[in-house]
């Protein structure tokens, strides 16, 4: 067994040293073998072809374990501050949709410096935080009680909300039975999760684990040849991020009665918001040409804001952020509310 131990390879941990690595390394993986073994899935079909074709099904069951873990009890203070980042975050994203619906529509940019951006692209990237990086954020810089926002801000994940943004933008707008189905095991999980705790337990753990999965099935429908046109504007889009949702974010934060540092923590992008454009691509082909590229600029975004956020987090809370005596005492209290510790590892 100590051989064994020593021959080790550390994985896992490798992975992780890379910012959104869960979701960006077997996003890129997949993406690598469909682009040098197109013919793979049919050659070996069965398990292994369903992996490449899989996403929307893991993605599924993916919702229904993030359901499971929001907590309808949740303390007033954390209804009030993740709400008030939740509304702001997806308010942004609202904006910023009917702007540029009206300025590119559906389909992505054909050519020059902007090619394959997009009005899905912009919206999935602005939606949706990185719960991980904000809890982490949290416990580090800001005040461990606010980790719990997230526990509101878990209803950012999913394609509802982009749907509902793209149809307030005025694009193709999705039927409400699509509408239902693309929340329907988000709410299935949060029934689940606060009829039993042992449930929520249950499924909450499988939630990092279906990361990694979901994400290659959607890397084997990249073409790498591509990708490089995400590398300048993928930058630009993870500046964007940051800056167009941090900002008002911290203002939102002070103005509710915190430092701001919980607002800046919340400026990125989570690793399943590179799931959403290929989940609307296949609700409406409206957005079937946006989706490859989409994907691959939200991937890049995930590590741009992995980056940034924590830099402009640590920087708000050594200009603004103080530990007070009330939070203190708030957070030593008996029933002072804590994150599920599985979320944290979200990527």
């Amino acid at each position: 067994m100590a051989g064994l131990r020593m021959g080790e390879v550390r994985i896992k941990r490798a992975i992780e040293r890379v910012p959104g690595g869960m979701m960006v390394v077997p996003l890129l993986v997949g993406a690598v073998i469909a682009t040098l073994f197109p013919a793979t899935p049919k050659v070996f079909g069965s398990f292994t072809g369903a992996l490449f074709t899989g996403a929307l099904p893991i993605l599924a069951v993916f919702y229904v374990c993030m359901g499971a873990s929001i907590d309808f009890r949740a303390t007033p203070y954390i209804v009030k501050k993740g709400g008030t980042l939740l509304v702001v975050k997806v308010g942004i994203a609202m904006i910023l949709g009917v702007i540029f619906g009206r300025l590119i529509g559906e389909a992505p940019v054909a050519g020059g410096l902007f090619a394959g951006l997009s009005t899905l692209a912009i919206v999935a990237a602005m939606n949706d935080t990185n719960g991980g990086l904000y809890m982490a954020l949290m416990g580090q810089y800001g005040r461990p009680r606010d980790v719990g926002a997230y526990t509101i801000m878990c209803l950012e994940s999913g394609p509802f909300l982009t749907m509902v943004t793209l149809g307030v933008a005025g694009l193709s707008a999705f039927p409400w039975q699509t509408m239902v189905g693309s929340i329907l095991p988000l709410l299935v999980g949060m029934i689940l999760g606060n009829l039993d705790r042992e449930m929520r337990d249950f499924l909450g753990r499988a939630v990092p684990v279906m990361i990694p999965f979901f994400a290659f099935a959607l890397g084997t429908g990249l073409d790498l040849t591509k990708i490089w046109q995400a590398g300048l504007l993928g930058l630009g889009l993870g500046v964007a991020v940051v800056v167009v949702t941090g900002i008002p974010l911290f203002l939102a934060d002070r103005l509710t009665g915190g430092t701001g540092v919980a607002g800046v923590a919340a400026s990125s992008t989570a690793g399943n918001a590179a799931a959403v454009p290929a989940i609307i691509a296949a609700a409406n082909p409206a957005y079937a040409d946006a989706a490859a590229p989409a994907t691959v600029l939200v991937a890049a975004t995930v590590v741009v804001t992995a980056i940034l956020t924590p830099l402009a987090t640590a920087w708000t809370a050594r200009h603004f952020g103080e530990r007070t005596e009330e939070d203190a005492a708030s957070e030593s209290a008996p029933g002072a509310p804590h994150a599920a510790p599985h979320l944290a590892k979200q990527a």
